[in-house]
């Protein structure tokens, strides 16, 4: 399994009252009604009577961050995401820690980004949670620590998060960082393709395709495939291809396995064992022309 390390913004945060910060009111429901201008008038004037509410300290950077009601900045989105994070927002310390991590509107800085993340995934941040584990995996040049990253991706999967569900399945199949056990990499696949996540998709199908770790299901299989599918998977798109074509586990349709195969080749995945299929028929002309 190989880290990829990226850097993601979340449209909008979900902010919950801390100790040194009551959630946001007038500021908030400004914010939740589109009147952006008196969301930022409002956590302004909070910030002003009480340096350290976090909550409206990350709600003016995520205000800067959108650009909604101030022109977009992404630096000073996370000037006021560090001074969120500073004070005790998950949230802003999330975002501030992944833009120390890539460079992303803050000083590329992987100490300092580690310290945020971790103040973020004490508070059991999944965003976070999955990141660390990331960064376990890659390890700044020495042997990955899949044990660790295993223990990362298991908190933030508690928590939903679809990545660490999908990571986990990963670190069972290959047998690193935890024992290899076909069955936990199918359930763990399970529920991130039940979170609408495409890879995890292809993967449960093909375990339940096969009846490894799960029962065989090719009907089934099928249908994760054609979920991942149409929602643009390429190795999903080229399996849905072969099994419409032998009709394992639906009706054989070379025309529909035609069109999926094409769909694959067109998203950079050839597979001349399709080639049998021939050429798509071409479009028939309108009635009339």
């Amino acid at each position: 399994m190989t880290a990829c390390v990226a850097l993601f913004f979340t449209p909008a945060v979900a902010w919950s009252a801390t100790e040194n910060a009551p959630a946001p009111d007038l500021a908030f429901g400004a914010y939740q009604r589109g009147d952006y201008s008196v969301a930022m008038k409002e956590a302004k004037k909070r910030i002003a009577s009480n340096p350290k509410d976090a909550a409206a300290l990350t709600l003016v950077g995520q205000l800067y961050l959108e650009g909604s009601g101030v022109a977009r900045d992404l630096s000073a989105a996370m000037e006021w995401f560090k001074r969120g994070a500073d004070a005790g927002d998950k949230e802003a310390a999330y975002l501030y820690g992944a833009a120390a991590l890539n460079g992303a509107g803050a000083p590329k800085n992987r100490a300092v980004a580690r310290v945020y993340l971790e103040k973020a995934a004490a508070q059991d941040q999944p965003a976070a949670l999955h990141l660390l584990g990331e960064l376990a995996l890659e390890n700044e040049g020495a042997p990955s620590d899949f044990g660790r990253a295993a223990d990362y991706f298991r908190r933030a999967a508690a928590k939903g998060d679809a990545d660490s569900l999908y990571a986990l399945g990963v670190l069972y199949k290959t047998g690193r960082g935890v024992a290899k056990d076909d069955r936990e990499a199918a359930e763990w696949f399970r529920r991130a393709a039940e979170l609408d996540y495409a890879p995890a998709m292809v993967e449960f199908a093909v375990y339940q395709f096969n009846g490894v770790g799960v029962s065989r299901d090719r009907s089934a299989a099928a249908q994760w495939f054609r979920k991942a599918a149409l929602k643009g998977n390429a190795v999903a798109q080229n399996r849905l291809a072969h099994i419409l074509a032998q009709g394992l586990g639906v009706e054989a349709n070379i025309a529909e396995a035609r069109e999926w195969r094409d769909k694959s080749r067109a998203a950079g995945l050839n597979d001349p064992s399709l080639d049998e299929l021939g050429a798509s028929e071409p479009a028939k002309p309108a009635a009339g022309k």
